[in-house]
């Protein structure tokens, strides 16, 4: 090759080097201007409302496209909520031990078809189905029979110690928030809701369908999920967790108490009149009570989608395949609905959903909680909303409002150059 067309090789490849950086620094300069449009939008949402404070971010399976907060964490000190501002997530919590139970299943420590009773200390039995086993994978897909009653809802959340509860509402319509004294072990628990007999044993603490035969959301299931994972496991949840998610992860503000994270970047939870909720934990602590940031949220999230398109690094490709397998068949709903995009609740797959509509992920509410996270399965794009503020008796402006916010980072994803 001659001195000439080397040269010229060379130059139409520094040109061509040179249009593609420009390229993609006009597709960055352009994504920033529609970044900082959706920032505009979602404050001018906020200012608006009547939500506290919340944030959000948004993921591809290349990694985290936005993350931000808005409006107040504590409307006393006119703290903001960012980003970076921590708390409970509520059931979203329950994707980790999904995440948990296929990571032990790797490790050779379980199998999703064996049955609970093989790692349990005491008898889990339906007393209506005496000679059928309850397996792991009943649980995950919430067709145990397992059912949550008002012992539940009225026992399993407890106020921290040392808490001034003056002008703070303990009360809330859907859950007791109790004082610190009655507060118990996990397993304690678990063991006198669900053996027959026991201290907090009700006749409808299981339904009458055989185990696996009907779709029953169980918070009581998946804390008995996450207790078969300590069982096989010989550690403790919260440090399984910690040690095979968060820390590869690298959620370092995240945590499953106000001990293991930094509580003065706890946002206060409120009412929806804004009546300050007290600090509070729960004894079932794996169906709700994960503390995380949106920052940590979207690299979880983000790690999902991934996962869902077989790059992902916490599991084995094959694992995360088996994670988000649809599980379950028509008739083993007593009815579902197909209208709504985001409703994990319609076709399970392993502690997360799909809804009719081409959406995967999980929701949750508590008292002064509500979150959403979904991804699209086509797009590869997914959403997280946190908020600080219940929604309360009269649920719909702050249903609009949470939904507005939601609507509004959809339509920001098909401007955005992924």
């Amino acid at each position: 090759m001659n001195k000439l067309a080397l040269l010229l090789i060379i130059g139409i490849s520094f040109s061509s080097c040179n249009q593609s950086k420009k390229h993609t620094a006009n597709s960055i300069s352009k994504n920033q201007i529609i970044l900082d449009s959706l920032t505009a939008e979602l404050d001018s949402i906020q200012r608006n409302g009547q939500i506290n404070g919340f944030a959000v971010a948004m993921v591809s399976q290349n990694g985290v496209l936005y993350e931000k907060g808005f409006g107040l964490a504590n409307i006393e000190t006119k703290e903001k909520y960012t980003e970076n501002t921590i708390q409970h997530i509520a059931s979203v919590s329950k994707t980790l031990i999904g995440i948990a139970l296929m990571k032990a299943k790797e490790m050779g420590k379980l199998n999703l078809d064996d049955p609970i009773q093989d790692y349990l200390p005491f008898k889990v039995i339906n007393p209506y189905y005496p000679d059928e086993t309850i397996t792991i994978r009943q649980l995950a897909t919430h067709t145990s029979s397992i059912n949550d009653t008002e012992q539940y809802m009225e026992r399993a959340w407890i106020l921290t110690k040392d808490q001034d509860l003056t002008n703070i509402s303990t009360a809330y319509p859907a859950q007791r928030l109790n004082s610190s004294e009655f507060d118990v072990p996990m397993e304690k628990y678990l063991n006198g809701y669900l053996e027959i007999n026991g201290q907090y044993y009700q006749d409808n603490n299981y339904i009458k369908f055989k185990p696996g035969e009907r779709y029953n959301y169980s918070n009581i299931g998946a804390t008995l999920c996450a207790l078969v994972i300590e069982k096989a496991t010989g550690q403790a949840f919260d440090s399984f967790t910690e040690e095979h998610i968060l820390k590869p992860l690298g959620m370092n503000s995240s945590g499953w108490s106000l001990e293991d994270v930094d509580i003065k970047k706890h946002s206060r939870l409120y009412r929806n009149d804004n009546t300050l909720l007290p600090f509070y934990t729960a004894i079932t602590y794996p169906d709700g009570m994960l503390i995380s940031s949106s920052n940590d949220m979207a690299k979880y999230l983000a790690e999902l989608v991934k996962g869902y398109s077989g790059e992902g690094t916490l599991l084995l490709k094959e694992s995360y395949k088996e994670l988000f397998t649809e599980q379950l068949e028509e008739h083993n709903f007593e009815s579902r609905n197909a209208g709504n995009p985001y409703n994990g609740d319609y076709s399970p797959a392993l502690f997360i959903g799909h809804s009719a509509l081409g959406y995967i992920g999980h929701s949750g509410g508590d008292a002064g909680v509500a979150t959403w996270m979904y991804f699209d399965k086509e797009k590869k794009t997914g959403r997280y909303i946190v908020i600080n503020t219940d929604m309360g008796n009269d649920k719909r402006t702050k249903e609009l409002e949470y939904y507005t916010v939601w609507d509004t980072m959809n339509e920001y994803f098909d401007k955005l150059n992924l």
